[in-house]
């Protein structure tokens, strides 16, 4: 019987010939990738590149075809310890709506095993970032704007201190502050907790300013993987959504 547990020291997501098809027509084929521990990746592409469904597929919310995904040596569709120190958010579908954001963080704090004090303790980090319209509101989340339902996602995947997060599209409904707050608490996650980032946007300033390494998605094969050290490299990017 083979192992679904693969000893991992240099990469914290890997995937192997992963490939997914709809209608026969192919949504993702990745034959390679691997992602470092604490690397802060970003995936960029059009609309219908694959995006989205990779980090299905990634989470376990599709089945692959053919393929895995590896997330700190564990195969994602074989075992669910993974789950146990990764957190994510895709869309609102991973929202509980029924619940206020005041209850949804305490049921996500205690799935994680955290007490009452820690869950309050995390929630102050994101303060500024909730702006006073998330917390003690008295309404359900699915009252909530498309941008503060996706802060309450956010947040509930951040306040765990993940070792994996994946967030597609994070900036997205966001209003400009929120934007640049958004960016500050990646990079405080990543640089104080050492966690592995995979985010997807089409907010290519945001990628860039937040992403130790960039790959570029084009019906559901990366053409590109670019480490984002400067300038030049960054421009190869740009050049592909201008043509």
């Amino acid at each position: 019987m083979v192992s679904e547990v693969i000893d991992n020291d240099f990469f914290m997501i890997g995937i192997k010939n992963l490939i997914k098809a709809f209608n026969k027509k192919t949504a993702v084929d990745i034959p390679s990738l691997s992602i470092d521990k604490s690397e802060i990746v970003g995936l960029v592409g059009n609309n219908g590149a694959g995006k989205t469904t990779t980090f299905r597929l990634m989470l376990d919310l599709l089945p692959a075809d053919s393929g895995n995904v590896l997330i700190n040596g564990v195969d994602v569709s074989k075992n669910e310890t993974w789950k146990n120190y990764t957190g994510s958010f895709i869309d609102s579908n991973f929202l509980i709506d029924f619940f206020a954001p005041d209850e949804y963080f305490s049921f996500t704090g205690k799935v994680y095993g955290l007490d009452n004090n820690e869950i309050k303790e995390r929630l102050a980090t994101f303060e500024k970032f909730m702006n006073g319209e998330i917390l003690n509101q008295k309404k359900y989340i699915r009252n909530f704007s498309s941008g503060n339902r996706q802060k309450i996602g956010i947040i509930a995947a951040m306040m765990i201190h993940p070792d994996v997060l994946i967030l597609d599209e994070p900036f997205n409904f966001l209003d400009p502050s929120s934007q640049i707050e958004m960016k500050y608490l990646l990079q405080w996650l990543n640089a104080q907790f050492g966690t592995t980032i995979f985010i997807s946007s089409h907010n290519l300033n945001y990628i860039h300013d937040v992403s130790s390494r960039i790959l570029l998605l084009e019906k559901g094969i990366i053409i590109k993987d670019i480490m984002n050290k400067d300038l030049e490299n960054i421009s190869e990017i740009y050049n592909y959504f201008e043509k």
